[in-house]
């Protein structure tokens, strides 16, 4: 009854509000109205610059880990000054002989019995494994004794012949070997004799990498493999900056 007397505009369902639209550049940046090639194309590019983003932030974080170990080892210098010995030859050698190659070098004694021959072998066969790489620049092995009382030179040329055939065994007199074991901060302490007048020289047992110059860049312990250790030699050889000027 009531609906009979208010005029017919009344009568008429209220009109819903326009729907807003979106902005044109924003359906553009989400895709929409593209055809589905160009929309791929578009994430692609996305993808892409992104990607390329944290790779960049990577190799970044890599260079200033770099520069930061690099000011460290500068800071540390370890190998400096020079050494005197004779090789397993009978032939002086000094540290100056060595510069401009890259070396691999451990001090143990001959009459260990496990732990030198192990690490000995090891370094051995990462030498190997660079060695059949082309374009990388040779590896000397090198091998100081810290037992000089009983490793002279007959006792190092019988020793090393059981392992790389470039491997080089130093000797000297106490006095030489220590400037040599100092240089590198290599410990060593001589046990006390058994009844047999043996004895086992307590010592560091670290595998250094010496660079062109002469001076530490890196060790490896005996948790290290030789496929480790040659990775992380040809990373050095590959990314390399004298430390002294």
């Amino acid at each position: 009854m009531f609906r009979a007397l208010l005029p017919a505009r009344h009568l008429l369902p209220a009109r819903r509000p326009p729907l807003p639209r979106r902005n044109l550049a924003a359906r553009a940046a989400a895709g929409e109205g593209l055809p589905l090639g160009r929309r791929l194309a578009v994430v692609a590019a996305a993808g892409a610059a992104a990607a390329a983003a944290w790779l960049y932030l990577r190799e970044e974080k890599g260079r200033r880990q770099r520069a930061r170990r690099q000011a460290e080892l500068r800071a540390l210098a370890l190998g400096q000054g020079d050494f005197r010995l004779l090789d397993q030859e009978g032939r002086p050698r000094r540290k100056a002989d060595f510069r401009g190659q890259w070396v691999l070098l451990y001090f143990g004694f001959t009459h260990c019995p496990d732990i030198c021959p192990e690490e000995l072998e090891k370094l051995s066969r990462a030498v190997e494994l660079l060695e059949r790489e082309p374009g990388l620049p040779p590896l000397q092995p090198l091998f100081i004794t810290v037992d000089p009382q009983r490793d002279d030179v007959a006792a190092m040329k019988r020793y090393v012949r059981d392992f790389h055939p470039r491997l080089l065994g130093l000797t000297g007199s106490p006095e030489e070997v220590r400037a040599a074991a100092d240089a590198y901060r290599v410990y060593a302490s001589t046990g006390p004799k058994d009844e047999d007048g043996d004895y086992i020289v307590d010592h560091t047992v670290l595998i250094y990498l010496l660079g062109p110059d002469g001076l530490f860049l890196d060790y490896y312990g005996r948790s290290k493999t030789d496929a480790q250790i040659a990775q992380s030699v040809r990373r050095h050889m590959e990314t390399y900056e004298p430390l002294l000027d």
